[in-house]
């Protein structure tokens, strides 16, 4: 079965389509798609059928339906949701699409009708707090969490039971988690065995591990690990975060070290790092193959797209090959 990997290249107005060559990792473009309004994060549903791009120069969210067999993209729908949105991120369901919106310190919940296309009114849209940036449900699609980021907003996670049903969020109890130090959680994956989530810290440089309750959907930190070495004193701001299918090896994007942190993960969850790999400057967006197998990161500043092959069991990266994307490569999203 064919992998596609789309590239917004939010400074081109496109999304790139190319298609990964199993073995190699390879990369092959395949076209582009052109989506004027400064494309960014994208949210794929569920089924693999649909896409979600937030266009944040015209403040809209769109639906592009998705082509299971070509992986091209058509629009069929878009929402002007009058601010500059974020994150996005569909429930489990694929019934509701969050976003955040970062500057203004929002998050809304908007469903997503039968034909796929993502509609208003919101269920929720309510304030949180400046700096909040990622959002998702949990695996059982029973809560939601909002990080934010510490050096515009109030370093917190806050907690919500969320209704798959109609979309409603409510704040669970306790409603939220402040570290200790001003770190500033940013985004988080979930371990695909173990009951442990892991969010990349912007401000702290560094990744920390929750025991997450399935049961009442609480956090509780117990391992923090720095991305960047020790020697390193200029400024870091670490971008995303993901996990392979195995659970066994992290990465966290660093901007400023200019790198990838590697970390394997023990069967208790711990993490141990594997070092840095060089990266493009202002890596923000990457993400790995569905299996595991690959990594792939953008350089917002060189327009670079670079590849890589995992070590499974140490977690350390190989480049493969480097690629040039449209200006500004801002997400990247890969479905099998």
């Amino acid at each position: 079965m064919v992998a596609y990997l789309y590239v917004s290249a939010s400074g081109e107005d496109k999304i790139q389509m190319f298609t990964i060559d199993g073995q190699t990792g390879g990369l092959t473009i395949q076209g582009e798609t052109v989506v004027p309004g400064s494309p960014s994060d994208l949210a794929i549903s569920p089924d693999r059928k649909f896409v979600y791009v937030v266009r944040k120069g015209i403040q809209a969210i769109s639906t592009y339906s998705r082509n299971l067999k070509t992986g091209e993209l058509a629009l069929i729908g878009t929402l002007e949701v009058g601010l500059e949105p974020g994150y996005v991120a569909t429930d489990k369901k694929g019934n509701f699409l969050l976003s955040t919106y970062f500057w203004v310190g929002k998050v809304a919940v908007h469903p997503i009708g039968k034909d796929g296309i993502v509609t208003g009114p919101a269920t929720e849209f309510f304030d949180t707090a400046r700096g909040v940036h990622s959002v998702l449900t949990d695996p059982s699609n029973k809560y939601v969490y909002l990080p934010h980021i510490a050096v515009v907003g109030p370093n917190l996670i806050l907690q919500f039971k969320f209704d798959e049903k109609t979309g409603h969020l409510t704040p669970n109890i306790p409603d939220r988690v402040v570290p200790a130090e001003p770190i500033g959680p940013r985004d988080f994956c979930f371990h695909p065995k173990l009951n442990i989530v892991y969010f990349g810290n912007e401000e702290g440089s560094n990744v920390t591990a929750y025991n997450f309750n399935r049961t009442n959907g609480t956090l509780s930190a117990f391992q923090t690990v720095s991305t960047i070495p020790d020697d390193f004193t200029a400024k870091n701001r670490c971008a995303e975060i993901h996990i392979t299918k195995s659970g066994k090896c992290l990465y966290v994007a660093n901007r400023g070290h200019n790198s990838m942190a590697c970390f394997s993960i023990d069967a208790a969850g711990r993490l141990k790092s594997a070092g840095q790999v060089p990266c493009e400057a202002e890596t923000r967006a990457f993400e790995l193959d569905p299996e595991g197998n690959f990594l792939y990161a953008a350089g917002e500043k060189s327009n670079k797209l670079l590849a890589y092959r995992v070590n499974p069991e140490t977690a350390e990266l190989k480049l493969i090959e480097t690629y040039t994307t449209g200006k500004g490569p801002w997400w990247i999203s890969v479905v099998k």
